[in-house]
């Protein structure tokens, strides 16, 4: 950035430019003193001197003196103000992804300079809320939004918090996902830095029907949904054999995040297929399975 700091009305008589807080003679009448070339100066048939500064630098903040060499000497000072936009400080920061064992604790840190110094803000990528412990202070805090933790304590639900640091206390499934750390103070652009969290559990199963009829001749479908982090392998048993896609069976997965909908479809119903059918999910962190009972649903013929 070029500056034209400045400026003076003068009529044969003798400027000089300092900057005050150096106390460093910048330039006198037509002469620039100082060895920085970013520095020159000029007039207009000698009554108005300006004070150019090339490539404001941060340095260059402060007060300037405009003196002028009459008897008695006057002098007018101003002060040069130069902002930077922000900017993040990765090698001080949270990498870009991090993984906590669920119930555990994480901090997530962010800084960044910039004048004036940047304030930070958090909030989910996703908009959903930040479950804060007691001890933070939240920005935007709806008195309705409070998560019940145990029997006793409670913790607040925020959309927006400030502050370098973000401390998830006992996180959860619940909370994984992409954070984002803002940087602002006023001078464009706005910056900001991605952190993405993965909460890592061992799998759990949850079986909505775990009895299932049906008469034989028919396509029957049964269901069980898992949780898992990292992604879990799941497949279904009958007995001691997997069962795998073919003209008999379709199992089918659908995934969306750390959930998973397991789905088979058992055609043509037959005496050998009723039984108990498992479905097990397991990863790096553990295994479980889940049970339902395929039973012969009688038909009355009248």
């Amino acid at each position: 950035m070029n500056r034209s700091y400045g400026r003076s009305i003068l009529e044969h008589v003798g400027v000089a430019w300092i900057h005050v807080g150096r106390q460093m003679l910048l330039t006198i009448h037509k002469h620039v003193v100082v060895k920085v070339p970013r520095f020159s100066v000029s007039h207009d048939n000698q009554k108005t001197w300006l004070l150019h500064i090339n490539s404001v630098q941060q340095d260059d903040r402060g007060y300037y003196m405009c003196q002028v060499n009459t008897n008695p000497m006057i002098s007018q000072v101003g002060f040069l103000q130069v902002v930077v936009p922000p900017n993040i400080l990765d090698s001080l920061s949270t990498e870009s992804t991090v993984a906590v064992r669920e119930h555990q604790n994480i901090t997530l840190t962010c800084k960044a300079d910039g004048y004036p110094p940047p304030k930070l803000m958090w909030k989910r990528e996703d908009g959903q809320v930040i479950s804060l412990n007691k001890h933070h202070k939240a920005m935007q805090l709806s008195p309705a939004l409070w998560q019940p933790v145990g029997a006793i304590r409670r913790r607040p639900l925020v959309n927006l918090y400030d502050g370098e640091q973000l401390n998830l206390t006992r996180i959860t499934r619940s909370e994984m996902g992409a954070y984002l750390c803002i940087a602002t103070n006023g001078v464009p652009p706005t910056v900001s830095k991605r952190i993405t969290v993965d909460v890592e559990f061992s799998p759990m199963i949850f079986v909505p029907n775990q009895l299932v009829g049906a008469p034989t001749g028919t396509n029957v479908t049964i269901d069980c949904h898992t949780e898992a982090y990292p992604r879990a392998m799941s497949y279904w048993f009958l007995g001691d054999e997997m069962i795998l896609s073919n003209e008999k069976y379709a199992t089918n997965i659908m995934e969306n995040s750390y959930r998973a909908h397991m789905r088979l479809t058992i055609r043509n119903l037959t005496a050998s297929d009723f039984g108990s059918y498992r479905c097990i999910s397991k990863n790096s962190l553990g295994e479980t399975e889940g049970s339902i009972r395929l039973y012969r649903k009688l038909t009355c013929i009248f």
